[in-house]
């Protein structure tokens, strides 16, 4: 049986975003508090971004994508991205991916405090060091997701219910159709323009 492994993932702590903004790296881990899964999608307080990603995988062909979408505290659509990954990656690993790349999108632009929302228990889980991960590919994400957490000053990571996480589930499927590494910035893809007004409106 593979060797579980527990990443040890720093200052990616579940935490507070009413609370934790402002927070430099080192402090966020000591000042954490508990998160609960939450049933509907909120914004993000002043000074955060709301980052919620999804790995996507095709069981019939193998295939994986990845996708996720920034929002600020009003709700506003800020960027989106989706891309394909290799195939055979399995979908907790396409999850994991996906937050992965979300973070690199904040650290190349400067959001320094980060709400991240998926709707996988299990990426969650290990984000917050209460599960271990098996397979080599994902201690490579894991260990890139905590090489990109100097560059941010808080990150928040909590679990949200699928049926809340359809902006996301949109751009991830949207990755399986993409060539080449898409970013959307201000204006989204017409797939997910309904679900972004839905949290819009009761967030």
């Amino acid at each position: 049986m593979p060797r579980v492994y527990r990443p040890d993932l720093g200052v990616l702590r579940p935490c507070n975003p009413t609370v934790a903004c402002g927070l430099v790296a080192g402090e966020v881990g000591r000042r954490a508090s508990s998160s609960s899964e939450r049933t509907t999608w909120r914004k993000p307080e002043v000074g955060w971004m709301k980052l919620n990603f999804d790995g996507s995988r095709n069981d019939a062909t193998g295939a994986a994508s990845i996708g996720g979408a920034y929002r600020d505290h009003e709700g506003a659509f800020v960027a989106g991205y989706a891309e394909r990954m290799i195939v055979g990656a399995s979908s907790f690993t396409a999850e994991l991916a996906a937050l992965r790349r979300g973070l690199e999108l904040a650290a190349r632009y400067g959001w320094r405090c980060v709400w991240a929302e998926g709707d996988s228990r299990a990426v969650v889980d290990v984000v917050h060091g209460r599960a271990g991960v098996r397979s080599e590919e994902d201690r490579r994400q894991c260990g890139e997701i905590a090489a990109l957490l100097p560059a941010l000053d808080g990150v928040a990571v909590s679990h949200l219910c699928r049926d809340e996480n359809k902006v996301a589930h949109g751009f991830a499927k949207l990755g399986h159709k993409a060539r080449r590494r898409r970013v959307w910035h201000a204006v989204p893809p017409s797939e997910v323009l309904v679900f972004l007004q839905r949290d819009a409106d009761r967030g």
